[in-house]
This record gives C-alpha cells, structure tokens and sequence, in this order.
C-alpha cells in the first residue's frame, strides 16, 4: 500500500540570468509522495511547468546520493535543509506536510553568483583548490597498506577532513560568507600525511589567499559552517589551519616562498 500523498507550495526563487532581477514565484506541487528526495518532487514540479509549456526551474544535481555537492539549496533558509548532516538531495518530502509552504533559494555569497533560477557558479571553490590542493610526491601505483606507517588518529583525522564534499554550505550559512571551513578541510587533508609535508606552507599560504582575493569573508567563530555542513566536518579544523598559517607566515619571513604561494 502507497503513502498517502499531500500537497505543498513552493515559493522558489526564479532569476533568468547573471545580474538579471529576480523574485520568488509560487507553485503547487500536488499528489507529493512522503518517500520522494526533495529533488524528485522538483522533478514533478518541473514535468508539469514543461507539459503547461513553461520554463522548468534550474536546479543543480549531479549524483543525488550526498556525495558530489552539486545540490546547493537553500530550502527554508537553511543551506540543504532543515536536518544536519545530509544534502539537499537526501532531503526527503517525508519532513513535511500537508498544506506547508516551502522556500526555496540558491545559496547567497558574493563569491557564488547565480548562474539561473537556484543555480550558481561555485567556480571560486575550484580556485582555491587549484591554488593548493596538490601534492609533487610521485605515488605511482597504490602502495601496500603498511609501507607507510600512519598512527591511525592521524588517518582518522585526515579522512574526516577530507570527507569535505566542497558544496558551499558552509559559506551560504555563514553571515560573512567565509570559506574557512571549507579550506581548512582541504588544506588539513593533505597536510596531516606524511605525502603532503612538502607543500604544507606553500599549500595554506596559497589557500587562504586565494579565498581572500575571491572575496570570502573573514571567520567570526559562530559555527554555522559546521552545523551546515552535510559531513559534519569539525570546526576545529579552522584551529588547526589558522596554525599552520601563522607558522607558515613566520616561516615564509625567513625563508621567501614562490611567487605561487603568495611570497614576496
């Protein structure tokens, strides 16, 4: 036996272009199933606007599995969502119900303009990984397990940062719109492993101003970027770089790094 289905309204933001004006615009979204992902009821939404001969609503998707970050939705003013941990596509219809009203936005930065409807351009994010985000180590093939002894707090550590799926939560929640979370992560995933040592100054250095120059603001301490986050990365890994780039600072006034990173 079905669920019984019920009915929504959605008041979705619409914008037809890059500095185009835009305005909330709303719609009925009828027979909603409870078991539907937010994202399968835009579907439905998006069928009957293309049957009525209208433009569907632009939205980004990718894998619709909570693992590529493309689903940057602000529904109800929460990046992703009313529940923590979980993107907008694990977002289940289920949350609601019967006569709610649902507001639905792209995420709002500076560094993030909207490209159409709740789409934008999250391209700042792959510039700052570009800036840094690497390692000159030569792998080759995958190693043995034990070739390279790391305590396991370590490796822990690591992965928890580098669960970081990069979909900009953490800069829509924030009231500054800073990118800390987000680039701590990245640059703590490379620089707790013995692969990443090498680049360690350079990589923070090169990170954090490249966000800066993007326009990301500054880190007030309020932890909204975590509680945003669908992985629940830590805050702490904000400490943890803000370290490594006074150490790296003090390091770079003795020894001048490359023009890359940002040295003199």
């Amino acid at each position: 036996m079905s669920a019984a289905t019920f009915n929504v309204t959605l008041r979705v933001w619409r914008q037809a272009g890059p500095g185009q004006p835009g305005r909330f615009v709303e719609y009925a979204a009828r027979g909603v199933n409870p078991d539907m992902s937010f994202l399968e009821m835009l579907d439905v939404v998006n069928d009957e606007l293309t049957l009525r001969g209208e433009e569907p609503i632009a939205f980004a998707h990718d894998c619709r599995e909570g693992i590529c970050g493309t689903c940057s939705l602000t529904i109800d003013g929460k990046p992703h969502g009313p529940h923590g941990g979980v993107a907008s596509c694990q977002t289940y219809m289920r949350s609601y119900k019967d006569g709610d009203t649902i507001v639905v936005e792209p995420f709002r930065a500076r560094p993030f303009p909207v490209i159409k409807d709740l789409v934008t351009d999250r391209s700042a994010f792959d510039q700052i990984q570009q800036a840094g985000g690497f390692i000159t180590a030569r792998t080759g093939s995958a190693p043995d397990a034990n070739a390279n002894p790391i305590a396991k707090e370590v490796a822990d550590l690591a992965m928890d940062a580098a669960q970081c799926i990069g979909c900009g939560a953490c800069v829509a929640a924030c009231k500054n719109s800073s990118a800390m979370l987000f680039v701590a992560a990245k640059v703590s995933h490379l620089g707790l492993l013995p692969q990443g040592q090498p680049e360690r100054d350079r990589r923070v250095l090169a990170m954090v101003r490249t966000m800066d120059g993007l326009g990301f603001g500054g880190c007030t301490n309020q932890y909204e970027c975590s509680a945003a986050c669908p992985k629940l990365i830590s805050h702490d890994f904000i400490a943890r770089m803000n370290r490594d780039y006074a150490k790296a600072v003090f390091r770079a006034a003795f020894r001048p790094l490359p023009a890359d990173a940002g040295g003199e």
